[in-house]
């Protein structure tokens, strides 16, 4: 049996142990999925320790996803992205992936949403924002991060191709863009009635991606879906980036429908 899992502190609240679950069954791969959850300051030996073990992989969250990019070899992307979220732990070598990036670009694909030459607005410059305007600038989106804190919004602009950056005031090129991802916790439960961007910037023809997944339905997507936007929930982003893992792990095809129907059950 293999065994992968999940290290973070805490992981309690995590939704992927019944995620994967639900794709080992689906495809009758014998194995399981674990949480782990060591000291803040125990990332490094924890995948040492993962590895010893012989298990097969891991998923990062928060507070690891930076600590683990000197246990592991992190690919390109992670090592641009500077967070490292998968490690595939087959090959002797720990490899670090970041598949947040997938997740994003994942989750508009799913939705019929282009991304090559569209102009898209990123807010939130932290972990999540750095992903989002990776996966869209690799994909040839033209690419602007406004965020509360400017220089750290113009930190991140500064790493992704072509990137331009503003604080909040500059959420009106939202009126004049394609696309639009939340990558704050603004609108999470328990301040569900707010919203990172004015109503009055949006519009029919963007396509909104919250990466805030509970509630599922925030005030952004509401305020978007009323003036005709596509909109996309943040359970869409962590289906996909779970769903790249899986491949990374196993080389076979995700069984997205299982893995998305046992997501939103937990979250209904």
């Amino acid at each position: 049996m293999q065994v992968f899992g999940l290290l973070g502190n805490p992981v309690g609240h995590s939704l992927s142990p019944p995620m994967h679950e639900a794709a080992y069954e689906a495809l009758d791969i014998d194995a399981r999925y674990v949480t782990f959850e060591p000291d803040r300051d125990a990332a490094a030996a924890a995948v040492e320790a993962a590895a010893t073990l012989g298990i097969a992989g891991l998923n990062v969250t928060i507070p690891f996803k930076r600590d683990v990019l000197d246990a592991v070899e992190p690919d390109g992307v992670a090592r641009r992205v500077g967070a490292v979220n998968t490690i595939d732990l087959s090959e002797g070598t720990p490899r670090g992936y970041n598949t947040d990036v997938a997740g994003v670009e994942r989750s508009l694909a799913y939705h019929d949403v282009s991304i090559d030459g569209r102009d898209a607005v990123v807010v939130g410059a932290g972990g999540a924002g750095r992903a989002a305007a990776f996966a869209l600038a690799d994909a040839g989106a033209s690419v602007h991060i406004a965020n509360r804190t400017v220089e750290r919004a113009a930190s991140l602009a500064a790493d992704v191709p072509g990137a331009t950056a503003g604080g909040l005031e500059t959420l009106s090129r939202v009126e004049d863009a394609q696309i639009l991802v939340n990558a704050t916790s603004v609108g999470m439960d328990p301040d569900d009635g707010e919203t990172p961007v004015p109503e009055g910037n949006l519009h029919a023809g963007l396509a909104v991606l919250d990466a805030v997944y509970a509630p599922i339905e925030t005030r952004l997507l509401r305020e978007a879906a009323a003036v005709g936007a596509t909109t996309i929930d943040g359970a869409w982003m962590l289906l996909f980036q779970g769903v790249e893992a899986f491949e990374r792990w196993t080389g076979r095809a995700a069984p997205v429908d299982a893995m998305n129907e046992a997501l939103r059950a937990e979250l209904a």
